[in-house]
């Protein structure tokens, strides 16, 4: 029986730890260079994540506070491999294409009001 497994899966060990951490920072490149969302949101990150500090909500909320950023974050990077992986299939409009770009959106979406939220009521304690 023929896998359809990845060559690249074989390596293992330290070798395949250099890799995927190689895989990671070009894919963070990618996205700050090609996606305008993701440099909005690291910006905003930039923004928040020291604020946390600043506003000291205590250990607990701070760590709430940099969680939804973090969260936000990882959701877009998530929402723009949906979006590059649909647009590599085809770019002919289609309701699935379009469904799994709005659903990839909406996930932003939920995320940043998760933040708003979040950040809200640790403010207010």
């Amino acid at each position: 029986m023929k896998t359809l497994e990845s060559p690249y899966k074989g390596k293992t060990g330290f070798k395949r730890l250099l890799n995927a951490f190689g895989y990671s920072c070009s894919g963070l490149q990618e996205a700050f260079r090609n996606e305008d969302a993701f440099r909005q949101e690291v910006l905003l990150a930039c923004v928040l994540v020291p604020l946390a500090f600043v506003l000291e909500p205590g250990m607990l909320g701070r760590a709430l506070m940099i969680a939804c950023v973090l969260l936000l974050l990882i959701v877009e990077l998530i929402n723009s491999a949906i979006e590059a992986t649909v647009d590599r299939i085809s770019l002919d409009d289609h309701r699935l294409a379009k469904r799994a770009k709005d659903i990839g959106s909406a996930a932003v979406l939920i995320s940043l009001l998760n933040l708003m939220m979040v950040w809200v009521l640790v403010l207010l304690n």
